[in-house]
């Protein structure tokens, strides 16, 4: 029992250091956050815009779904 347990820790040490070397995913994280910043940028900058066209949307929605109900 006791070697399962040392053999257990060594197998899980060594995964967690490999854990912390390994980048490659790195680049991968900063892309999405960046990404991230600059939809909230577009939104923020075209807040109007988006407000109204979803509001034009959802009228014409709106009046179809009761012209096809009433028909």
């Amino acid at each position: 029992m006791k070697n399962l347990i040392m053999t257990s820790k060594y197998w899980l040490k060594t995964k967690f250091n490999k854990l912390l070397k390994e980048e490659r995913g790195e680049v991968n994280v900063v892309a999405i956050v960046v990404l991230i910043g600059i939809a909230i940028l577009l939104a923020l900058i075209f807040k109007e815009q988006i407000s109204n066209l979803l509001e034009t949307l959802f009228r014409a929605i709106s009046d179809n779904a009761e012209k096809a109900v009433t028909e």
